[in-house]
């Protein structure tokens, strides 16, 4: 399969957002305190039953990025199999009241990847996750940041796959949602 990765501008939002990337959950990374976290932190995969599925465009999908922030300074990449938009992935760098940046200019945060379904698996991501480092270490940055939760083991085990390391656990980062665990990844890429 012969994928072209072009970087694209904002206007291409509404035709990235019919990328689905909704996933289906059938395990979860359990987190267990050792010793009230002093010992550290097992992650401990256990299955989830019934399976079912998160679709994180139902909370903010690409369309709402522009209304929230300034996203003149983000890179938009999309994955074409011939005419056909199968992927993409969103950089976000140097903006402010993205609190995921901390305000750094050494730093970039992969918003956003998706494949689309049926693609899946094909190594259309790691293209994409690759890109995203060229694009970040283009504009000086040292590390790529990433969020992702512990029910989305299929990214967790990619991320690791790309040589990221789990750079932070945060148990209490969605009120909305006391089952899920943040989890923060980073590469060093500088």
């Amino acid at each position: 399969m012969d994928i072209d990765i072009v970087e694209e501008s904002a206007e291409v939002l509404k035709d990235y957002n019919r990328i689905s990337i909704a996933f289906r959950i059938e395990s979860r990374l359990r987190l267990e305190a050792i010793r009230n976290g002093l010992g550290g932190f097992h992650l401990i995969e256990g299955k989830i039953a019934p399976p079912y599925w998160k679709d994180y465009d139902q909370f903010e999908p690409p369309i709402s990025w522009p209304k929230k922030w300034d996203i003149s300074k983000w890179g938009i990449l999309s994955a074409f199999d011939g005419k056909n938009r199968v992927g993409g992935a969103v950089i976000a760098y140097d903006t402010r009241n993205v609190f995921m940046l901390e305000e750094r200019k050494d730093l970039a945060v992969l918003w956003d990847i998706r494949i689309q379904p049926d693609f899946r698996g094909r190594e259309i991501g790691s293209k994409l996750f690759q890109r995203a480092i060229d694009w970040a270490r283009a504009r000086g940055c040292r590390y790529l940041k990433i969020e992702t939760q512990n029910i989305n083991v299929p990214a967790c085990r990619f991320y690791a796959k790309q040589g990221c390391v789990l750079g932070a656990i945060n148990r209490y980062a969605y009120t909305d949602h006391p089952d899920e665990v943040q989890l923060i990844w980073y590469k060093e890429i500088g």
